[in-house]
């Protein structure tokens, strides 16, 4: 039996309402979409859903407590809070410098979580 319901595109600013058709994982139809990329965005969402994730981590002898982190590629949507928890137990030490891997190959995925700022010391 085929289900039709409304998603909204998020790969590009338009943020399209969609209308998909569906049966199951198999998709049917899509319309509504003003650029190419929405079918290809719904394909994905209906098989393995992914998102970016920033978040922060500690850092113990910052100027600040805390240092930005984001993922560097897209991770599993069903995963996120299993990430956010594993980056809750992360504390670094400063000096921190951008772009430092935080998390290596999270989920085996080949997807590393790093820092988006520096983090100098704290001089006392």
């Amino acid at each position: 039996m085929s289900v039709t319901e409304k998603m909204i595109c998020i790969t590009c600013p338009m943020g399209c309402t969609l209308e998909v058709t569906r049966e199951g994982n198999t998709l049917l139809s899509v319309e509504g979409n003003s650029c190419k990329r929405g079918p290809e965005y719904i394909k994905r969402e209906l098989t393995d859903p992914r998102r970016m994730v920033a978040s922060t981590v500690r850092v113990r002898g910052g100027i600040h407590s805390l240092v930005p982190v984001y993922t560097a590629a897209p991770v599993p949507k069903p995963r996120i809070f299993e990430l956010l928890a594993q980056l809750r137990t992360v504390e670094l030490e400063a000096p921190v410098v951008m772009n430092q891997v935080v998390l290596e190959d999270v989920f085996g995925e080949g997807i590393d979580v790093i820092t988006s700022r520096d983090m100098p010391r704290q001089e006392h």
